[in-house]
């Protein structure tokens, strides 16, 4: 692929880490992203780490006129689109700003992509696509039924690209279905950087970990699980950015959908008690209702990403949260610090 490949949201944490698998691989990297929950500190450290410039536009993927700047301004070949609010709760809370967020944000790329015949995209979905699942571990081919406004925009924006891609027959689209990515680069100089207060459980874990909160809320544990908890599919954000590569690498005419995943679930009180090994650290945890909304367990069947993508997350859960943790204790309060502790 010629060009260089435009990854809206790239200062944020899955944006980062797949920038830095993107210079590593010796694409050209053009990041565009409002910063709104991200920092430009994390750009500067992708340079450091690779030794690679990037380049960087701050700017609102919604303001149309503002993202066809940046396709004049740079030989922009295909995108990877990370770009997007993120929070199930606040989605509830603010569903229409969510929905004009992510809907308008990626509609206007794809106008613009269309307009520069940048017909390459690789879209960050989610496995919020399918709601309570009926079958597990969960195929693509498995409903979908999105149970929060956060996880229907997801779930639009996938329809959105089916139905450009089935209109003009140069679109290449890619939809990757993230389970649960944690963990951080190797280095422990970029990580996950949460505004405010975690809406994850590995970061929330992490920052009780190092001191910054109290104690870990369990929301649960009466689930129909080993443990009574929550079991989910945790991936290494190495291996989801490694599953980016390898999708633009395999991208085909038309739209296609993968997990990314590992198949292999781990619970709560596993997370919980595998940092406190890692670390080192007691995590204190208190045991409170289910949150509604929340299932019992969500497991990804990822045999369709290994098969045509060749592509597999192969790092377990103790690689997973060691990593966490070695970017949370070199950076206790992110990448800005020192803030005020909330």
């Amino acid at each position: 692929m010629s060009g260089s490949i435009l990854v809206t949201g790239g200062a944020g944490y899955i944006g980062s880490h797949t920038t830095v698998a993107l210079l590593e691989r010796g694409f050209d990297v053009v990041i565009a992203d409002d910063l709104s929950n991200s920092s430009e500190e994390s750009i500067e450290r992708v340079k450091a780490l690779t030794g690679r410039h990037v380049d960087f536009e701050e700017v609102d993927l919604t303001d149309i006129d503002a993202l066809r700047k940046v396709f004049a301004s740079y030989p922009i070949s295909g995108a990877i689109h990370f770009a997007g609010l993120k929070a199930v709760g606040e989605s509830v809370e603010q569903p229409l700003r969510y929905y004009r967020n992510n809907l308008v944000s990626t509609m206007n790329l794809l106008d613009v992509m269309a307009e520069h015949e940048a017909w390459d995209l690789v879209f960050s979905s989610s496995a919020t696509v399918y709601g309570d699942p009926e079958v597990l571990p969960i195929p693509e081919e498995a409903k979908t039924g999105a149970t929060n406004p956060y996880g229907r925009t997801k779930l639009m924006i996938e329809e959105i690209c089916q139905d450009a891609a089935a209109a003009d027959p140069r679109w290449r689209i890619s939809l990757l279905r993230y389970f649960n990515p944690v963990g951080a680069h190797a280095s422990g100089d970029i990580g996950e950087d949460p505004t405010g207060h975690p809406n994850n459980l590995v970061p929330f874990v992490m920052q009780v970990a190092v001191g910054r909160r109290d104690k870990v809320m369990v929301f649960g544990d009466d689930y129909d699980t080993a443990d009574g908890t929550g079991v989910r599919d945790y991936i290494h954000v190495l291996d989801l950015a490694a599953g980016h590569i390898a999708a633009l690498d395999h991208l085909e005419d038309g739209c296609d959908v993968f997990n990314l995943g590992t198949g292999n679930g781990a619970s709560v009180l596993d997370i919980i008690q595998t940092t406190a090994e890692v670390s080192g650290q007691e995590i204190p945890y208190e045991v409170a209702p289910r949150r509604a909304g929340d299932i019992a367990t969500s497991l990804a069947d990822p045999t369709r990403a290994n098969e045509k993508l060749e592509w597999r997350a192969d790092r377990g859960l103790e690689v997973m949260l060691r990593d966490a943790w070695k970017w949370q204790s070199k950076n206790p309060w992110g990448f800005n610090p020192p803030p005020e502790a909330d």
